[in-house]
């Protein structure tokens, strides 16, 4: 994170703590691993099936320290921060393993303490390794960091910068109502409270239908607006965005600058305490995101992928981390950026869709001018729900995936009770990402988007030998986790 957005307190304040951790690092080594995601992109799942596997001797061939059989013994301890809530993994297992549903998404930050037994690579290791490494999972939702740019902007740059995007393309009509009620006031009224949560009511609405189902859109910053949790009803969130506000200082008591000391309540009651507490002291980050939800929705949410992974980038300062800044200024020295679902596609099309996330992350990156240093790109299933197989049709050989799709779901007009299996098509992505852009700044519109069968399946029923629970199985979570801590088990 860029020092401008900090405040020289805050800096003192993120040197404080980063030093109480190094200090309980050299007694208990510890890596500290944030897991955050954009909409619907699985962090749940992949935590969950991360730590399932390593308790339960999953097929992890890629994870070298798990392969080679240095790692004795895998156990889940009290995590070290009191005031954080648990992220409860025995109940999202259970979800998965036993009543084959997934479970519920991230609605607000929690941890996890995961500690691993090992054996050194090399003798000089292990002379002075103390051969235990603690991964402290930290687990938030994406619409959080998507907030962090706001500390280096003011209420003015914010609502420019947010009504221009809300009167292009799609979310034009999203933002209809709210636009028309904004455009209506007069910021240099006298502030009034239902004026004001009515503007903030409206506001909500048009970033809920941005997230929905259906437009798949990925910058839904302010964050809290989706999930306020104990804020609701506050001040700090019954604020919006105003068009075109006029030059010069918001006179105090007008409408435009309750909106303006809101925003500046929403920076310092939200976001600066994720950032100071939480993000700061992070080490290594996965970030997932559903390209393939993307890709279904058209070049629009795309882009605005696209957009969402600069913001998301943006905030990270990837690169190696010395001494120094370890104690005093944290940096974040691996980024894996995950495309999930992979299992939804065959094999043949894996490679495909890490090219095309590989290319959204280069662009991305250009379009924020900073270096990719640190930065990997990864496709994987963190849940295996699918196998699979070929079929003849036609005289020709089809790959399909094979899985029991979810209750409800509607495949050729044929309504699925959650109980039988099928096998479907799931459609080709292209041999070269570059195919879906034009030019330097957009994707296509004018060139269709490859259609994707894009079905819910349940997780896999997983057979149990006696006792013995079987792990979750994956698509290269071994090759994330050595990534992501490798190194720490050399």
């Amino acid at each position: 994170m860029p020092p401008s957005l900090t405040t020289f307190k805050d800096d003192a304040l993120i040197a404080f703590d980063n030093l109480t951790d190094r200090a309980s690092g050299l007694v208990n080594p510890t890596v500290r691993l944030g897991v955050t995601g954009l909409s619907r992109a699985g962090k749940t799942v992949f935590i969950s099936s991360l730590v399932h596997n390593l308790l339960h001797g999953g097929r992890l061939p890629l994870f070298e320290a798990v392969r080679s059989g240095r790692v004795s013994a895998a156990r889940l301890e009290p995590q070290p921060d009191d005031q954080i809530p648990r992220f409860q993994y025995e109940d999202h297992i259970q979800a998965l393993v036993r009543d084959r549903i997934w479970p519920d998404s991230t609605r607000a930050i929690s941890q996890l303490r995961l500690t691993l037994d090992y054996q050194s690579a090399s003798g000089w290791g292990r002379m002075f390794s103390a051969g235990k490494l603690s991964i402290d999972i930290v687990d938030y939702p994406g619409e959080w960091l998507l907030d962090l740019p706001l500390l280096g902007q003011d209420f003015r740059t914010f609502s420019a910068a947010t009504v221009a995007l809300a009167r292009t393309g799609i979310r034009r009509e999203l933002a209809r109502d709210w636009l028309a009620l904004a455009d209506s006031m007069d910021p240099a009224a006298p502030a009034d409270e239902m004026t004001a949560r009515r503007l903030s009511e409206a506001f909500a609405a048009y970033l809920k239908a941005c997230k929905s189902d259906e437009r798949s859109l990925s910058t839904l910053s302010p964050g809290r607006f989706l999930m306020p949790g104990d804020l609701e009803g506050s001040p700090a969130l019954t604020f919006a965005p105003i068009p075109d506000l006029p030059d010069g200082r918001l006179e105090r008591g007008t409408l435009g600058a309750m909106m303006e000391r809101r925003f500046e309540a929403y920076k310092s009651v939200v976001v600066k305490p994720f950032f100071r507490e939480h993000f700061a002291r992070l080490d290594r980050q996965i970030v997932l995101i559903d390209a393939l939800q993307a890709l279904n929705r058209g070049p629009e949410a795309v882009q605005d992928l696209e957009r969402a992974l600069a913001d998301v980038l943006a905030c990270f300062r990837p690169g190696t981390n010395s001494l120094l800044s370890s104690l005093l200024g944290r940096r974040i020295d691996k980024v894996l950026v995950a495309a999930t679902k992979a299992d939804h596609l065959h094999h043949e099309s894996h490679d495909r869709l890490e090219a095309l996330t590989r290319r959204l992350v280069d662009r991305a990156i250009q379009r924020i001018g900073m270096s990719g240093a640190g930065i990997e790109v990864i496709a994987i299933a963190s849940v295996r729900a699918t196998r699979e197989a070929t079929v003849r049709q036609d005289g020709e050989t089809l790959p399909v995936i094979t899985g029991t799709p979810m209750a409800g779901e509607r495949i050729d007009g044929e309504i699925f009770d959650g109980k039988r299996r099928t096998a479907i098509f799931p459609g080709d992505l292209p041999e070269k990402p570059d195919s879906l852009f034009q030019g330097p700044d957009s994707v296509s519109e004018d060139r269709a988007l490859p259609h994707l069968n894009i079905v819910r399946f349940r997780p896999p029923d997983i057979d149990e030998a006696g006792n013995v629970t079987l792990s979750v199985p994956h698509i290269r979570l071994d090759r994330a986790l050595q990534f992501l801590f490798g190194d720490r088990l050399a």
